[in-house]
């Protein structure tokens, strides 16, 4: 990590020990766990007596992440599938159904990035359906199917989000910017109903980070951006501290 990277984003090392403890017995539901954060996500928290539901669309990558958590003395099942597909979001919910205990923390993590002009648009709605069906309605419908179960556990939902959600409107990112910010107003437009039901609900807004999500973007290469396992330490950081919204300390 270059001297720029550590002075943008310090690191914030969350103690295992002190995860161990807040998580012990728990039930964890985590998009996008196949690649990237998700994935170092639920290695981190693979813990003796937890228990994770890991959804992804590489089945071959979840069962690995399984094995692992397994392999600590976890629980994981896994559900492989496209968000933006009933069908998938379907078979998350038979998932969960099929568990003795209620989901306690649900981890939005899944989500596509678009850097399309409008014009290269205009024959391609599908740039915009495709990434509001995973950005903003997957994660809507999972939680609304969630909300009656976090409330008996006093749970939380962690939304993966951006740091575009704080920013003006940028060219070249209206689709992208207009799903991930739906879904972000939607959970503070909730937070109040929620947390009155005792359900913390917490924004991480990331940087750019360096994942496959950034890949097909070459300018990106060079920019100092976020490492994968800063923004898993942050994101655990976040299932410690009930009230906390992450932004970089140099966002506006």
């Amino acid at each position: 990590m270059s001297a720029l990277q550590s002075i943008l984003y310090p690191n914030q090392k969350v103690s295992r020990e002190k995860l161990q403890k807040a998580l012990s017995g728990k039930t964890i539901l985590i998009t996008g766990a196949s690649f990237g954060i998700g994935r170092l996500l639920a290695e981190k928290l693979s813990f003796p007596g937890i228990s994770m539901i890991l959804v992804g669309r590489t089945e071959e990558n979840l069962k690995e992440v399984c094995a692992y958590v397994e392999s600590k003395g976890g629980k994981a099942t896994h559900y492989a599938g496209d968000l933006r597909d009933d069908e998938t979001i379907q078979g998350i919910f038979q998932e969960i159904d099929s568990q003795k205990e209620e989901v306690d923390i649900f981890i939005n993590n899944a989500g596509k990035s678009i850097r399309r002009s409008v014009y290269h648009s205009l024959d391609r709605f599908h740039d915009y359906t495709r990434t509001m069906n995973l950005n903003y309605y997957a994660p809507v419908q999972i939680a609304l199917r969630l909300i009656p179960g976090l409330t008996k556990k006093k749970g939380q939902i962690i939304n993966i989000s951006s740091i575009i959600v704080l920013l003006p409107a940028l060219p070249l990112w209206s689709a992208y910017h207009s799903s991930k910010g739906a879904f972000h107003l939607w959970l503070k437009s909730v937070r109040p109903e929620l947390r009155k039901k005792g359900i913390a609900t917490n924004n991480v807004y990331l940087p750019l980070v360096r994942t496959r999500m950034i890949a097909p973007t070459k300018k990106f290469e060079k920019l100092p951006v976020m490492e994968p396992e800063q923004a898993m330490e942050i994101i655990a950081r976040t299932l410690l501290r009930r009230n906390y919204q992450y932004k970089p300390w140099w966002t506006i």
